[in-house]
């Protein structure tokens, strides 16, 4: 009986969208590591590897796709001696699609085109590609592969096509955003197939961020009892080899136990790796953050220092007439556990000009977003003038309820916790206190204050977090009405205030900056409601 062993890498890389010089010259040494080093010979890069993903409307112009196709031919003209599967945009008379190549020594040995085109949530990749029409098997070192990309996995007719032309493996390319269990979805929906199919699945994302989104890699071998028995691991660079041997018509791959990391910590490291790539990626090196002393800065302040390290990182107390001792206290404790540099701007002065430039019957709220304001002046101005890029520091749970100022706190470049709830805020301080106690316990006990009015607190205003929340999780993420949010025992007053508060909002959010999303229906792209709208629920 025939064998035939076959070492595969997964190529699971940080790409960016738009940087195709970038890209392909990244895919070019890993391919050239993947064959002298590691002794590979096929590499799986990611969907799109070519052009980053999303490229959304990048697409649209002729420029961009000529550029791809030159990056591709590059790549092909450069790497010889190892097979190499690459994603990228093909522009056709039928017009473009998402494609993926299999080249070898200069030639492309056959194209694979994407059928089923995602149209939901973040994606909208009907309105750039038209579908393909065939399921694709391609004979790589004498064994018939199928090859699919991203969406396609998720059918099972897709998959079954495949299964019928001969194909003994699957190979399929990813551009899997980050979300709150995707990690344990993917592998569920992969060991179906593979039970539906018996063939084991090479799964290759990418990771890193692209604006609000994160990709989280969590690249594997799903073999034929649906196990997992490789893993690249999560929001890392690497090179993944797999050995595959194949005896007659069996696939025999060896298992390694595999150790996933627990919700909090994936989240942590999503939060990390958006801020990194959402800086660096647009020309930044350094941020500003306004740290108050509350529970909300000093998180977004940890996160920015475990992504950017503490010498990239100036915190920026702004003190009021409000502002308790024991917030200033807490707020300097943080920064000298976390070790970066400081300063301490009163906006007491501006705050004065304000109220005189606007004399006359100022209302309560009136006052309390000028001093939101008057920090982000502040903010704004220390950032044009040192070309560091403002954090902001709101959390998701705020921003469903508009309880924030517009042009005041929700003024700078990148929400860190746009997309993380009140609740979680909590949950997170928690984990990154037991890797090293850096956020002072006082500011994680603390009643939550914006410290706008003497003796202010959220919950004079809100609904408790232990009940906001929970509210917000049934009615924004699972689209539940307000009977049915009553019917689980909460407070009809109070579900129809939260519901009247969330739409009274919008015309915030649509003025806020991106966050790292984390939730299938963050704030953004995911849920598109109308500013303008008559209806009431």
């Amino acid at each position: 009986m025939s064998k035939n062993k076959i070492r595969i890498v997964l190529a699971q890389l940080n790409l960016f969208v738009g940087d195709i010089e970038g890209n392909v010259a990244k895919m070019i040494n890993a391919a050239k590591k993947a064959r002298d080093e590691l002794g590979a010979k096929i590499i799986v890069f990611p969907e799109l590897s070519i052009t980053g993903y999303p490229p959304e409307d990048l697409l649209l112009r002729p420029g961009f796709i000529n550029e791809a196709e030159k990056g591709l031919a590059h790549f092909q003209k450069e790497v010889r001696e190892i097979y190499c599967i690459v994603g990228h945009p093909k522009k056709t008379e039928e017009g473009l699609y998402n494609a993926c190549s299999v080249i070898y020594n200069n030639t492309i040995l056959g194209c694979c085109l994407k059928k089923y085109l995602p149209h939901h949530g973040v994606f909208d990749e009907w309105r750039y590609f038209i579908p393909g029409n065939s399921a694709c098997v391609i004979p790589i070192l004498g064994v018939p592969i199928g090859i699919m990309i991203c969406e396609d996995i998720w059918y099972e007719s897709h998959i079954q096509k495949i299964t019928e032309q001969g194909a003994l493996i699957v190979l399929s390319l990813n551009a899997s955003p980050f979300e709150i269990d995707k990690h344990k979805q993917r592998h569920l929906t992969l060991a179906k197939r593979t039970d539906e199919t018996h063939l084991p699945i090479i799964y290759v994302n990418m990771v890193g961020g692209q604006d609000e989104l994160v990709f989280d890699g969590g690249s594997m071998v799903v073999n034929q009892k649906g196990e997992i028995s490789e893993h690249a691991g999560f929001f890392n660079e690497t090179l993944l080899p797999v050995d595959i041997e194949i005896v007659g018509k069996k696939v025999l791959i060896e298992s390694k136990k595999i150790s996933i990391p627990k919700t909090k910590e994936l989240i942590y490291e999503a939060l990390k790796c958006g801020v990194r790539d959402y800086v660096h990626k647009n020309g930044f090196k350094e941020v500003l953050i306004g740290v108050s002393g509350g529970i909300d800065s000093a998180l977004t302040l940890a996160i920015a220092v475990d992504a950017l390290g503490k010498e990239n990182v100036t915190a920026i107390l702004m003190p009021s007439r409000y502002t308790e001792n024991i917030s200033m206290e807490d707020a300097l404790i943080l920064i000298k556990n976390l070790g970066v540099s400081h300063e301490i701007i009163s906006i007491e002065p501006v705050f004065k000009s304000f109220l005189e430039s606007l004399e006359g019957n100022l209302n309560h709220i009136t006052e309390q977003n000028l001093q939101a304001r008057a920090r982000a002046v502040l903010l704004m101005a220390r950032s044009n003038k040192t070309g560091k890029i403002v954090l902001t520091t709101g959390n998701r749970s705020e921003l469903a309820v508009g309880y924030t100022t517009l042009y005041g706190d929700m003024a700078g470049g990148l929400c860190v916790l746009k997309d993380i709830p009140k609740t979680c805020v909590y949950q997170l301080v928690d984990y990154r206190n037991k890797i090293k106690p850096i956020i002072p316990q006082r500011i994680r006990d603390r009643p939550p204050t914006a410290e706008l009015a003497l003796d202010q607190k959220d919950e004079d205003t809100l609904p408790p977090y232990s009940i906001l929340d929970p509210i917000l999780a049934l009615y924004v993420d699972q689209e539940k009405s307000i009977e049915d949010i009553v019917s689980l025992k909460f407070d009809s007053e109070t579900v129809k205030k939260v519901v009247n508060l969330i739409h009274k909002s919008e015309y915030k959010r649509r003025q806020s900056p991106i966050g790292i999303r984390i939730h299938h229906k963050a704030f953004g792209r995911d849920r598109r409601y109308p500013v303008s709208s008559g209806f009431k629920e």
